[in-house]
């Protein structure tokens, strides 16, 4: 009897796929590779470059499922998209699209989060940027975070955030401050590339 491919979801395709079925593959990339292409397009605006980072994307797609490493729980498609957004990433970074943070006193790091004006290039890098400072953020210590959180997460002026944690406006200040210092601390520790 000739399985019908179109009616599988996914994760009973992903399955086939791993348990040896090759023609199951094929069935998700048809049925995934517009969103995927013009996710990839959106940002590199070049087809030839697409079509690399399109195919690059599906070869680690398909490492990491011989490998037997996917673990998704049948969320193929945001899995894919994922992958191909850090290739997109790493596309930028070796072609040198992403300047390096360098250490002036006058640095910001916030700065570079609250450019609505960005196109998509700078979008993706933005995107990846927040999700680095986040990261570092959970380095800092809890008193740090929370004030560093409620300042530019939550838009909370000083006086908010005294009250908030019971604490004077300087303690609240000194705090973020010393927030601000570890954090860049922690960036040149991981020599993070940030820009701006």
């Amino acid at each position: 009897m000739k399985i019908k491919y179109t009616a599988l979801s996914d994760a009973d395709l992903v399955s086939a796929y791993i348990a040896g079925d090759e023609y199951s593959l094929s069935t998700l990339i048809t049925r995934h590779k517009q969103r995927v292409y013009s996710f990839i397009y959106s940002k590199v605006f070049d087809r030839d470059i697409t079509e690399d980072v399109f195919q690059d994307t599906f070869v680690k797609v398909i490492k990491t499922l011989k490998r037997g490493k996917y673990n998704e729980e049948g969320k193929f498609l945001p899995w894919v998209m994922r992958i191909a957004h850090n290739l997109v990433i790493d596309h930028f970074r070796k072609n040198n699209r992403m300047p390096k943070f360098e250490g002036n006193g006058d640095f910001n790091i916030f700065s570079v989060l609250n450019d609505g004006s960005l196109n998509a290039e700078k979008q993706i890098i933005k995107d990846q940027i927040e999700h680095d400072v986040r990261e570092l953020i959970e380095e800092l210590p809890d008193d740090q975070r929370e004030v560093l959180v409620m300042r530019i997460y939550k838009d909370m002026s000083f006086k908010e955030i005294a009250f908030q944690t019971d604490v004077s406006i300087n303690t609240a200040l000194g705090r973020m401050r010393y927030a601000l210092i570890n954090l860049r601390k922690v960036i040149e520790k991981h020599n993070i590339v940030l820009t701006n």
